[in-house]
């Protein structure tokens, strides 16, 4: 099964799981793990202080919230797990087995957030008085704690594939889940979302309170206040979370924030990521003090700028663990560290299922070569579209035919040079191969079948790669 070819040749397998997680994670930290409990102790202020423009106000951002979550947050929730296991699926597998239990409980806990949220949105209205009030205010609670509780058990997957700790040596399932990242990007994960929250309710606040400017500032001061909370958190935890970054990802940074076509630009991004954060706490210093200095439409913009900052730590987090998709453990294009060894001795098509040769000779050099290029290279590179091969070599060496020694000398040690590419897992005479096909790729610039068509390498003559598999 593949993508259509669209996909493939033009956008690519490793832009549409960024795009799909990315607008994942903007819904669901800002919106279920923030902005629930932040409309919830919306709805206790407003039911203690008798408020009912308050309370009304929390449930349209609620209603929001219901609508967004269900419905965007849900797709793509389910659009993450779809899209990996057809690009890594030995990838998200191995992770299945290490984290069995801990999905299972995970799903439980969001079929159970789900019944909630329909409960909390849908009953506002009828328990709106007395008891039933207090009742209500309890679901929310509930809800709050169990959007949480799903970023607290995804969030150990998340950090395993970074630093998968004492796992490789132990197997152990408690080893996999507190790993060395775990903690830190929780605090950081969390301390995040309930900032980026206020930020939300900010610019909802804008729609939901045009023709109501002394609501506007009872509840600008309110959230102001809650995003001045916890920013401190989310500052100290950002702080831990980069400590506990292996060096070596923190090494890729440059490149991750913003690519390497712009790495030099790093020092003048970090300073416009600084002044990012400056402007939002100044909002927020101000909405405290004085919101009746803030112009509604100012409401808009600090909310812009945190989804923008949220976005980009996704894609980077995303990026600086290569040239692992689990670190210590697999390499991005699916082959394990205990694998490699094995591929670059026999060669990769030996132990491949799909592909048209299980060996290169020199009548079908160019068939293998591309058949090498899908198994090893294509869940990050196109062919000739966004991040394509063609391109890349393009920048090295130039439009000119290229070089047949210079192009095998880099495929050969390209991991050396640029630390955030696997080594070539196979052997001589594949590298040669798919030399051949770059070299026919450039002359033609045209396209290939996806990876999932061809097939994936597995090298079922390494005994220690069954340990994942138990």
């Amino acid at each position: 099964m593949d993508f259509p070819l669209f996909f493939m040749d033009e956008i690519g397998n490793r832009l549409l799981m960024a795009v799909i997680a990315i607008v994942h994670v903007l819904i669901n930290h800002p919106l279920a793990v923030g902005a629930y409990p932040l409309v919830t102790l919306l709805e206790w202020w407003g039911r203690r202080n008798n408020d009912a423009a308050i309370d009304n106000l929390a449930y349209r951002v609620a209603f929001v919230l219901f609508v967004v979550t269900t419905t965007v947050g849900a797709l793509t929730g389910v659009g993450i797990w779809f899209s990996a296991g057809l690009i890594a699926p030995f990838g998200i597998g191995s992770l299945l087995r290490v984290f069995f239990w801990a999905w299972f409980i995970e799903w439980l806990v969001f079929i159970s957030e789900v019944v909630l949220i329909m409960v909390y949105v849908l009953t506002w209205k009828r328990w709106a008085d007395g008891l039933m009030k207090k009742v209500h205010i309890g679901v929310g609670v509930l809800l709050s704690a169990l959007s949480w509780a799903t970023m607290v058990i995804i969030v150990a997957v998340l950090g395993f594939m970074m630093g998968s700790g004492t796992w490789t040596q132990n197997q152990s399932f408690l080893s996999a889940v507190f790993n060395p990242l775990y903690l830190p990007q929780l605090a950081f994960r969390t301390a995040f979302a309930m900032v980026a929250a206020g930020l939300v309710v900010w610019f909802l606040m804008f729609f939901f309170t045009k023709q109501a400017p002394e609501l506007r500032r009872r509840a600008v001061r309110f959230v102001s206040i809650w995003i001045l909370g916890w920013t401190p958190l989310w500052l100290g935890a950002s702080l831990w979370y980069w400590n506990a970054v292996p060096a070596a990802m923190q090494a890729n940074v440059n490149v991750g924030l913003l690519t390497q076509a712009f790495q030099n630009w790093h020092s003048d991004f970090v300073v416009i990521l600084g002044v990012v954060v400056a402007i939002i706490l100044v909002t927020a210093v101000v909405g405290a003090l004085n919101p009746r200095l803030i112009p509604r439409a100012v409401l808009l913009v600090p909310c812009v700028l945190g989804l923008f900052l949220l976005g980009h730590f996704e894609r980077v987090r995303e990026f600086i663990r290569k040239p692992h998709v689990v670190a210590d453990y697999m390499y991005s294009n699916g082959v394990t560290m205990t694998e490699l060894p094995v591929f670059q001795r026999d060669g990769l098509l030996t132990y491949a299922t799909y592909v048209r040769h299980k060996s290169v000779t020199s009548a079908n050099k160019i068939e293998a070569g591309e058949d090498i290029s899908m198994l090893a290279c294509s869940r990050c590179h196109t062919t000739t579209g966004v991040n394509a091969l063609v391109d890349r070599f393009e920048k090295l060496y130039g439009t000119e035919p290229w070089d047949e020694a210079a192009l095998g000398a880099f495929v050969s040690s390209m991991h050396m040079s640029r630390t955030y590419m696997p080594p070539f897992p196979g052997n001589t005479a594949e590298a040669e191969a798919l030399v051949a096909y770059l070299r026919d790729l450039q002359q033609k610039r045209g396209s290939a079948p996806g990876a999932q068509t061809l097939g994936i390498p597995r090298a079922a003559a390494v005994d220690n790669n069954a340990n994942v598999n138990q």
